[in-house]
């Protein structure tokens, strides 16, 4: 008698808001950090704003005390994680369009999808390119090998609006809160600064 192969482990999932830099960070770090345990990354985007809603809380910069803090600590982190980054003219910004863009790329080529999210991310965050403007999401989108017609057909729809409308209601029922937000069979982490435990997470089997 033969054992039963064993089942592939679950993904990790991996909910980012392009507009936050946390979210940049973690997307730079997660395949790598993942792929050393033998497991995959789910991507998907989220909006920060509908989170707002729900927990009462607005962006960081608005918040007394925590606002300052945060502004420091993310030029900190970013040189902690070895990343360029530059503070945005603009921040914080809506994401719709890239998340969108992101989305409706990742439901047929997970692997353009993450260039693109790449991409959009560094371009606001190293490169000061406003993408909540769709041009500036289609520019980085032909960037990286998309169709500009084909996607901009696409983003002036109702169908990708409420696919993402959904994945982000399937985010707030999950518990998603922020950016990034990390689940691993079923734990959940929040921030860049969780990557060291879900690594300790992933390779122990929990602690």
């Amino acid at each position: 008698m033969t054992d039963a192969p064993k089942k592939p482990a679950a993904p990790v999932d991996f909910y980012f808001d392009f507009s936050s830099p946390y979210g940049y960070f973690a997307a730079e770090k997660i395949d790598a950090l993942a792929a050393r345990h033998g497991r995959t990354v789910h991507w998907h985007p989220f909006l920060l704003g509908a989170t707002f809603k729900v927990t009462g809380l607005g962006p960081l910069p608005g918040i007394p005390l925590k606002g300052a803090y945060s502004m420091h600590d993310i030029e900190r982190s970013a040189r902690f994680f070895g990343l360029p980054y530059r503070q945005p003219s603009t921040f914080p910004i809506p994401t719709q369009h890239a998340a969108r863009a992101f989305l409706w790329l990742n439901d047929r080529s997970p692997e353009k999808a993450r260039a693109f999210g790449l991409a959009a991310y560094r371009a606001y965050f190293v490169d000061d390119v406003n993408i909540s403007d769709l041009g500036a999401v289609l520019d980085i989108a032909a960037g990286v090998g998309i169709d500009r017609d084909v996607l901009s057909a696409v983003l002036a729809g109702t169908e990708i609006k409420a696919r993402l409308a959904a994945e982000v209601d399937l985010g707030l029922a999950r518990g998603v809160f922020g950016s990034p937000f990390i689940i691993v069979d079923g734990e959940a982490f929040w921030g860049a600064d969780r990557l060291p435990q879900v690594e300790r997470w992933l390779a122990e089997g929990g602690f």
